[in-house]
């Protein structure tokens, strides 16, 4: 047996395989459209939508936020799962801390917005949880372009919280600028195209046939 096939049937037995996936030893590069450049001086993070003040941080700015290191497990709805990435950003929970976000009562939803009109939807609880990032480096190291170069988010698992609300990768979006928060549901890009509006990776909620 192949070091990829035996550390497999580790993960199976560890429970850290959701059913379907295939482990890989690699890190897949998949994404909608051409990667974009990064113009540091004009880059721009906003915050938007039911928030008590709309506001946008420049890139020095969101960088002087706290940072937080998080070890996940990512699964992606191609099939594929990735064991112990360690990625390390800012925290919803550090946004809201730190002042950056007043998000209202009657918030349910956050959509990230991204380069080239990219979005992706998750309900607010599934957002605040210590396993979303708003990922600037990945195993110690800035992101590179391809994988969401300068920001991008990250919603994976983190092994033994069963507390947490554990979806597909496709859930963070690469190449981030901003999120909105809605006091209703509004689905994003590979929503509005079949896929499931949840994607919880142990439901295999992957296609819209499967929604319930």
């Amino acid at each position: 047996m192949n070091d990829r096939l035996e550390a497999e049937q580790r993960m199976k037995e560890a429970g850290r395989l959701p059913e379907g996936q295939s482990l890989t030893l690699r890190f897949p590069i998949l994404h909608y459209g051409a990667v974009p450049d990064f113009d540091k001086d004009n880059w721009s993070f906003r915050v938007f939508g039911q928030v008590d003040e709309e506001t946008s941080l420049t890139w020095d700015e969101f960088c002087a936020l706290p940072q937080t290191e998080v070890m996940m497990d990512i699964h992606c709805v191609t099939a594929w799962s990735k064991t112990d990435t360690l990625w390390k950003g800012v925290t919803l929970q550090t946004l809201v801390s730190a002042g950056a976000v007043k998000i209202k009562k009657d918030v349910t939803a956050v959509v990230q917005h991204c380069e080239q009109g990219y979005t992706t939807n998750l309900p607010i609880q599934t957002a605040m949880g210590d396993n979303f990032l708003l990922a600037t480096h990945y195993d110690g190291e800035p992101l590179n372009p391809e994988h969401g170069y300068p920001l991008r988010g990250v919603c994976g698992a983190i092994p033994g919280r069963n507390d947490l609300d554990d979806v597909y990768f496709w859930k963070g979006g690469k190449w981030l600028r901003g999120l909105e928060f809605l006091s209703y549901d509004k689905p994003g890009f590979w929503e509005k195209a079949g896929y499931h509006n949840r994607g919880n990776v142990w439901r295999e909620e992957r296609f819209v046939d499967q929604q319930q």
